[in-house]
């Protein structure tokens, strides 16, 4: 029986287990976002979860048990520096899993983790009447378009127009009575 017994092997050496968690750990944090498979994105979500959580105490102690979980000098100078103060007021809860679906090549679940707040969420397909009134926007976008070019190509005509037809002012009232006259 498995009492108490947490954490998944992933059919590797304990070694190659904790590598490849310190792995995507890192690169988590380095792009907020990674794209794994559902049980490493799980046993990954605890162990980023407790290094956002040393992170927002900020001091020596956790900045040094975070440097252990983490490869790289700069991710780690992110994590205190920009994701720490982010989540500062949150109480937990800092990932996300999204379940992407099956992989083609060996059917193996696929999912992103992802921070939250500050990640934008992936794309959404639209509904077919969301991509019609997103077309009808663009359409009208483009008339609107036309019609400013259209206006500002018939001011400037104007304006050439009427420059040559008009004639030269008399300069001082000496001229304009010899032009009366």
């Amino acid at each position: 029986m498995r009492h108490n017994v947490s954490g998944r092997k992933l059919n590797r050496t304990t070694a190659h287990r904790k590598a490849l968690y310190r792995n995507l750990v890192t690169a988590l944090i380095k792009h907020e976002r990674i794209e794994t498979t559902v049980p490493k994105a799980k046993e990954a979500r605890s162990l980023a979860e407790k290094l956002i959580t040393f992170a927002k105490r900020g001091d020596l102690h956790a900045r040094r048990q975070a440097a252990r979980k983490i490869n790289e000098p700069a991710v780690l100078q992110k994590l205190f520096d920009e994701i720490g103060p982010r989540y500062a007021d949150r109480p937990g809860g800092y990932t996300r899993i999204l379940r992407l679906g099956a992989r083609r090549g060996d059917n193996a679940e696929l999912a992103l983790l992802e921070l939250v707040d500050g990640s934008p969420r992936p794309k959404v397909k639209d509904s077919l009447k969301r991509k019609r009134a997103r077309r009808v926007l663009e359409a009208e976008e483009k008339a609107e378009a036309k019609a400013a070019l259209a206006e500002a190509a018939e001011t400037t005509e104007e304006t050439t127009e009427e420059a040559p037809a008009e004639e030269a002012a008399p300069e001082t009232d000496e001229d304009e009575e010899k032009q009366q006259d």
